[in-house]
């Protein structure tokens, strides 16, 4: 298999991190973290003008046709910078749920304009009692005269606070009971009866919970025709895994980069820390682990579209992996950069929240570990 990058891959990632190292410097940084947004509507517009919001989307919706390698290029240059915007939200996760289960009307009306930059979108499918089985869902859609009722909780919803449209899941219900089946609805943001409550996340970015009592729909608000959502479900939190994934390999690679660079400068008996033998030998450490985790990250961006089993087992083992990787990458930058390692004048902290951040989204490493295992033994 050729793993080398073509002319159109090598200009994306060239023209990505060129734009991150001009655009992301420490301030900006500090402002977003600052900002009750969270993120910047100029940068967001500036990404719709570039293509990278119309990256995945088909041709016929005005997209580039790209796929999860594209999206990895992509992720692995945000990470370089730390980017907030909503792209996993709106790109990964909204527009590939809106892509797999929506009707062609429904096709029409979002992705050009998510390709465009003038639909956000967040997905609501995490609760308190899933655990991270994407199988435990509470959320209850019933069937009325007028089209459908939600009532439940959602929590951890990336984004959710910037979105124009919410995509819930809910068990649906018509009128002989539960069918059995979950559903995905598009809930408008300003919907009456729905809560959002914000929260800013661990190493920028925000996050929200909600709550839906009593929450009406229209009918045509349920994607697709009503056949269970879940196979999509996992498809796309699979998608999200492998996207992260690479955003962690450009973390991680960032904080060798610097931690290499602190120590050719930061003398220690009157020669740099580089010199010491030891050092070189948990820097080397650190480059395998970054290498590991590239390796594993393209491992699941090209296992996306394969059968269900060898896909999920990919991104499982990505997902368990590269956290184990970011720890220890994480923590050997820290511990190297000293006590200035954990300060605000330094970034090396912001960077390492966000690699924890990682690990707890979608699962830790030990649940895709047990994930792995489980999904091997009915291979």
């Amino acid at each position: 298999m050729d793993l080398n990058l073509s002319d159109e891959q090598r200009l994306l990632r060239e023209s990505a991190e060129r734009f991150v190292a001009e655009s992301y410097d420490a301030d900006h940084r500090r402002k977003m973290a600052n900002d009750p947004l969270g993120y910047s509507p100029a940068v967001w517009k500036q990404f719709a003008e570039l293509g990278w919001l119309a990256l995945p989307v088909a041709e016929e919706f005005g997209g580039l046709g790209g796929g999860a390698v594209e999206i990895g290029i992509l992720m692995e240059a945000f990470g370089r910078g730390l980017v907030s915007e909503p792209y996993v939200a709106t790109v990964v996760l909204g527009a590939a749920l809106i892509d797999r289960c929506g009707r062609p009307a429904q096709k029409q009306a979002s992705l050009p304009k998510i390709a465009d930059g003038s639909l956000k979108l967040a997905f609501a499918h995490s609760e308190r009692a899933a655990r991270f089985d994407l199988a435990k869902v509470a959320t209850v859609a019933n069937k009325t005269a007028q089209g459908w009722r939600l009532a439940g909780n959602k929590i951890a919803v990336l984004d959710g606070h910037a979105a124009d449209e919410i995509i819930v899941s809910a068990h649906l219900h018509d009128h002989h009971g539960p069918s059995g089946r979950i559903g995905l609805f598009l809930v408008p943001a300003t919907a009456p009866s729905l809560i959002i409550s914000d929260y800013p996340r661990l190493g920028g970015g925000h996050a929200c919970n909600i709550e839906l009592s009593d929450v009406h729909l229209p009918e045509d608000a349920l994607l697709g025709d009503g056949h269970d959502a879940l196979p999509a479900i996992e498809w796309a939190v699979d998608r999200a895994m492998a996207a992260l994934g690479a955003e962690a390999v450009g973390i991680m690679q960032t904080l060798l980069d610097t931690t290499l660079e602190y120590t050719k400068i930061r003398k220690q008996f009157g020669r740099p820390l580089s010199a010491n033998q030891v050092i070189r030998h948990r820097l080397a450490d650190m480059a395998m682990q970054v290498d590991e985790a590239r390796s594993m990250a393209l491992r699941a961006a090209l296992k996306v579209d394969v059968a269900p089993v060898e896909r999920a087992r990919a991104a499982s083992g990505a997902k368990a992996k590269i956290g184990k990787c970011a720890r220890f990458v994480g923590e050997q930058s820290i511990q190297l950069h000293g006590g200035m390692g954990v300060t605000e004048e330094l970034e090396v902290g912001a960077y390492f929240k966000r690699l924890v951040a990682f690990d707890t989204l979608f699962g830790g490493s030990a649940h895709h570990y047990a994930r792995h295992a489980q999904l091997g033994r009915t291979a």
